[in-house]
C-alpha cells in the first residue's frame, strides 16, 4: 500500500507510456540511425510454387548505391533453418525453412535475392535490375484438396503435404467416456462444418530490424514480441555465441501475434552486417507485411455433437484441417492444439475426442494471431450450441444455462483434464442480459418477424472461457513445446528510495509501465511515481520468455510480486537491526517498518539509503535490497465472459448493422480498469473484423489478392458500435493478486456473438450459417439460395459452410 494507503492497483491511471507514445516522441526501430547505416531490401518471389533455374543480379551490382547484391546460394551454408520450437508429435514433418529460397520458392512472397546499399530508396532500385528465372510447379492451396491421392505436393522431398496427426481422446486419457459411444446413443446428433478464414495480423508499425555489428557484441533492433527467444534463436541458427548477441525491442507498434516470431528477415539483417561490418536495416513494406509476415487461423473444422431430447450434451467429437502454409514457424503447428483444451469451453462434456491434420499449402505460413487457437475453438462450439437449440426449439441461452458448469462446482475438472479454478458465469449473464435488455429484444425480434419487416432483427451469444497465461512449464513438457512457461522480474532499490523494476515480458501497447508500477507501489508502500519499469533489452533484462497468450500478468506481475517478497525479506532483517528489536516483532505496511505496539519505525527508503552507505549492517547480511524471481504458474488462467449481440440485417441488400454490443467480461482482479477496458475494446475490434471484415484471400495461381489496405478490410472506429462493457470479479486462486488475463478475451468472444446474431436474423428464411466474413454479398446469397463464392480461390462462402444434419 502507497503512503496515501489508497491502493494502486484497481485505480485507472493513466499509461506512463502514453505521452511518448501519442506525440511520437519514442524509438521506433525504424526510427534509429547509426554511423555508417546502410539499408537492406529483399526481392520476393511473384510465383508461388516453382525452382529457380538462374538469377542474374549483374546489373544491380553496378547499380549506385549498392554495396551487395546476395542470392540464396551464396548463403546456402551459412544462413541455416529458421526454427520451430514446436514439435506436437514424434514423427511431425519438418521440412527446412531457409530465410532465402536456394533452389525453390513455395509461396508467393518468399525471399530470392537481397540487396543492401547506401539509402533505402537505391536499394529497392537495384531490385528491379535482378532478373530471376522461374520454371513454376503445380501448387496446392486448398486443405481439402491438399490432403487427397495425387495431390501436388509442396515438398517433394517429405512424400506427403500432412504434417502432423494429433488426437486427445477422453476415453484414453481417463478423463471422460467413449465419444463414439456417446454419439451413437445420442437422442439428437447434429454435424457441422465452419471455415475458419485466414487473417493477416495487421499491426500498426510494420516490421522493422536493426543489426551493428561493430561492437563486442552484435546489437539487434527489432520490432519483435519476443527478444529473449529470438536472441537464443539467433545464436542457435547461426551458430553466434549467445553471450555475443544483444537483442533490444523498443517500443513496439502492436503485435497481436505477428510479431511472436523469429523472422527470415531478421536472421538475413544480421548475416549481411555480419559480412559487411557495417550496421544494417530492413524496413517492410506494408505490403510486404501483408503477404509474407505470417497470417493466423485458416482452419476447417467438422463438430459432430450429440444430446438428449431435453439438451443436455452427451459428446463432442471435432475433426479439424488445419492450414501451416509452406513452412512451419515458431509456433506453427501447436496453435491449432491450444484450441484442443477449449472446445468444451464452459460446458459438462462427458465425451470428447479432437483430431487435427496439419497441412502444409502453397501459401505464407501461418502461426499465433491473438487468441492462438482458443478463437476458432470457441467460435465451433457457440455456433454449435446455437445450432442445438434451434433443433431443439430452445433458446440458446437457455440450451448454454442447462450445460454450463455451476458457480459452486468449482474448481471444476473438465472432459480435457484442466482445472478451472473460479468462475461464475450465472452473474456474468445475469448483468450482461440486465444491461443488453435481452428479453425485450426477443420480443422485438419476434414481433418483426410477423410483421414481416425486410431489417430484421438477429441476437447473438457467446459464452466463453479461455485458457490463458501460458502456461505451467511441465504441461508445456507434456505438450512436447521447446520451452517452459516460467518468467523473470528483478527489482532494483536505488539509495534515494526509488525504485526500477526489470521485467522479461516485452510489451508491445499492454502498458507494462503503468500496471507494474501500480503493483510495486503497493507492494513496497512507495508512490506510484518512484518506479520505473526496464524492459525489451536482454542486456538489461537477462531473462524472460517475452509476451503472447496473456501471460503477463498472471505471470510476469507474479515474478515482480515474488521479487518485491524478496526485497521486503531483506530489508526486514536491516530494519530488525537498525530498530534494535526481533524480526518476528516487525510490522510492514504502506512502506514502513514499525515494531509491534509501538510508534517506532523506519521507512523502506531509509533502509535503502542505510544500505547504500554499509556502515552499521548486520553481521554477514549484504549492502544490497535488490532481489529477483523467476515464476512459473501452477496453472492457466481462466477469464470468463458473456457477449451479447444485437444486428440489424436488410433482408434486400444484405448488409449488417450492429445495433447493440453488451459484454461482462471476468479477469479476475483489476489492476487498471482503464487498461483492462481499452484491451477489451481493441479485442472486440478484432473479433468483429473476423466476423464482418477481414479475409485473406489467394488467387488460383496462389497471389495474395488482398495485399493492401484497399483490399485487406479493416474496420475503423466509424464500422463499429459503441460497445456497453462491464465486469463481474471472482479472483484467480492460483496467483497472489488474483489476476486472469484480458488480452485475448474481446478477439476469442465477440466473434461467435456476431455470426450468431446474424444467422439468428434470418434463421427463419432457412439460413442456418453464413461463412464469414459474413458480407452483404454472402448474407444476401444465403438468404436467396446462391452460393456466395467471391471468385477468391479458396475463399469460398454461403451456404457451402454447412454440412451434415439431424438425426
Amino acid at each position: 500500500m502507497t503512503a496515501t494507503a489508497e491502493p494502486e492497483v484497481g485505480k485507472s491511471r493513466r499509461r506512463k507510456e502514453d505521452a511518448r507514445l501519442i506525440t511520437g516522441r519514442t524509438r521506433w526501430t525504424d526510427n534509429i540511425t547509426l554511423p555508417g547505416l546502410v539499408h537492406m531490401a529483399i526481392l520476393r518471389s511473384p510465383v508461388a510454387h516453382a525452382r529457380i533455374t538462374g538469377i542474374n543480379t549483374e546489373a544491380a551490382r553496378g547499380m549506385s548505391g549498392v554495396l551487395a547484391v546476395v542470392t540464396g546460394a551464396d548463403l546456402a551454408d551459412e544462413q541455416g533453418s529458421l526454427p520451430c520450437a514446436w514439435a506436437i508429435t514424434a514423427d511431425m514433418k519438418t521440412p527446412p525453412h531457409p530465410s532465402i529460397a536456394v533452389d525453390t520458392v513455395n509461396y508467393a512472397g518468399e525471399a530470392v535475392a537481397i540487396v543492401v546499399a547506401r539509402s533505402a530508396a537505391e536499394a529497392h532500385d537495384a531490385l528491379e535490375a535482378i532478373d530471376v528465372d522461374y520454371d513454376e510447379l503445380p501448387v496446392v492451396l486448398d486443405m481439402e484438396a491438399a490432403v487427397a491421392d495425387g495431390a501436388p505436393l509442396v515438398h517433394e522431398s517429405l512424400g506427403t503435404n500432412k504434417n502432423a496427426l494429433w488426437v486427445f481422446d477422453s476415453a484414453e486419457a481417463g478423463t471422460g467416456g467413449n465419444v463414439d459411444e456417446a454419439i451413437a446413443a445420442g437422442e439428437v446428433v447434429i454435424e457441422r462444418k465452419f471455415r475458419q478464414q485466414r487473417l493477416i495480423p495487421a499491426f500498426m508499425e510494420p516490421r522493422s530490424v536493426l543489426c551493428d555489428p561493430t561492437g563486442e557484441q552484435f546489437t539487434l533492433w527489432s520490432a519483435t514480441q519476443v527478444p529473449h527467444i529470438l536472441r537464443l534463436m539467433l545464436a542457435l541458427t547461426l551458430g553466434v555465441p549467445e553471450h555475443k548477441v544483444r537483442v533490444i525491442a523498443p517500443d513496439v507498434g502492436g503485435g497481436f501475434g505477428g510479431k511472436l516470431q523469429v523472422t527470415p528477415e531478421e536472421m538475413l539483417v544480421f548475416l549481411m552486417a555480419r559480412r559487411l561490418g557495417k550496421p544494417v536495416k530492413y524496413t517492410e513494406t506494408r505490403t510486404e507485411s501483408l503477404a509474407t509476415a505470417h497470417h493466423g487461423r485458416d482452419q476447417i473444422q467438422r463438430l459432430t455433437m450429440s444430446a438428449t431430447r431435453d439438451g443436455t450434451i452427451t459428446g463432442l467429437k471435432v475433426d479439424l484441417l488445419a492450414d501451416m502454409g509452406a513452412y512451419l514457424s515458431l509456433v506453427t503447428p501447436g496453435i491449432p492444439i491450444l484450441g484442443a483444451f477449449m472446445y468444451n469451453a464452459i460446458y459438462k462434456i462427458p465425451a470428447y475426442r479432437f483430431s487435427c491434420t496439419n497441412v502444409f499449402t502453397n501459401k505464407v505460413m501461418t502461426d499465433a494471431y491473438r487468441g492462438a487457437g482458443r478463437p476458432e475453438a470457441t467460435f465451433a462450439i457457440e455456433r454449435l450450441m446455437d445450432e442445438l437449440a434451434a433443433e431443439l426449439g430452445m433458446d440458446p441461452m437457455a440450451i448454454r444455462e442447462k450445460n454450463w458448469i455451476k458457480h459452486e462446482e468449482f474448481p471444476f475438472t473438465t472432459v480435457c483434464g484442466l482445472t478451472y479454478d473460479s468462475g461464475n458465469y450465472e452473474a456474468a449473464t445475469d448483468k450482461a442480459k440486465e444491461l443488453f435488455d435481452y428479453d425485450g429484444l426477443r420480443r422485438e425480434q419476434a414481433e418483426r418477424r410477423d410483421r414481416g419487416d425486410s431489417v430484421q432483427l438477429g441476437i447473438g451469444i457467446s459464452t466463453f472461457t479461455e485458457m490463458c497465461g501460458l502456461a505451467p512449464s511441465r504441461v508445456l513438457g507434456s505438450l512436447s513445446y521447446g520451452a517452459g512457461g516460467w518468467e523473470h522480474a528483478a527489482i532494483r532499490m536505488l539509495p534515494s528510495g526509488k525504485v526500477e523494476v526489470v521485467t522479461g515480458s516485452s510489451p508491445h501497447g499492454q502498458g507494462h509501465e503503468t500496471a507494474w508500477s501500480q503493483i510495486v507501489a503497493d507492494q513496497l508502500g512507495v508512490p506510484f511515481e518512484d518506479v520505473e519499469v526496464l524492459h525489451g533489452d536482454t542486456q538489461s533484462s537477462h531473462k524472460g520468455m517475452d509476451t503472447y497468450g496473456s501471460r503477463s500478468l498472471t505471470v510476469g506481475a507474479i515474478a515482480v510480486v515474488k521479487a518485491a517478497d524478496k526485497v521486503i525479506a531483506k530489508a526486514r532483517k536491516i530494519a530488525a537491526h537498525m530498530l534494535e528489536c526481533s524480526e518476528d516483532d516487525l510490522d510492514f505496511a504502506n512502506g514502513r517498518f514499525t515494531v509491534r505496539g509501538t510508534d517506532k519505525g523506519t521507512g523502506i527508503g531509509d533502509i535503502a539509503l542505510a544500505v547504500f552507505a554499509a556502515h552499521d549492517l548486520p553481521d554477514g547480511v549484504e549492502p544490497s535490497l535488490d532481489s529477483e524471481a523467476t515464476f512459473d504458474p501452477e496453472n492457466f488462467s481462466f477469464p470468463h465472459g458473456t457477449h451479447l449481440c444485437a444486428t440489424e440485417v436488410d433482408t434486400e441488400t444484405g448488409r449488417i448493422t450492429i445495433r447493440k454490443y453488451v459484454c461482462v467480461d471476468d479477469v479476475g482482479k483489476v489492476v487498471n480498469p482503464l487498461i483492462v477496458e481499452g484491451q477489451v475494446h481493441g479485442g472486440l475490434a478484432q473479433g468483429i473484423a473476423q466476423a464482418l471484415f477481414e479475409e485473406a484471400v489467394h488467387d488460383e495461381n496462389g497471389t495474395l489478392t488482398t495485399g493492401t489496405f484497399a483490399d485487406y478490410l479493416l474496420p475503423s472506429a466509424a464500422d463499429l458500435p459503441s460497445f456497453v462493457t462491464d465486469r463481474t470479479e471472482t479472483p484467480s486462486t492460483t496467483n497472489p493478486l488474483g489476476v486472469k488475463g484480458v488480452g485475448e478475451a474481446g478477439t476469442i468472444a465477440s466473434t461467435p456473438a456476431v455470426v450468431n446474431a446474424v444467422v439468428d436474423a434470418v434463421r427463419h428464411m432457412g439460413v442456418n450459417d453464413i461463412e464469414m466474413p459474413c458480407t452483404p454479398f454472402r448474407v444476401w446469397s444465403a438468404i436467396h439460395g446462391r452460393a456466395a463464392d467471391t471468385g477468391g480461390g479458396q475463399a469460398g462462402g454461403g451456404l457451402g459452410s454447412i454440412e451434415g444434419g439431424i438425426r
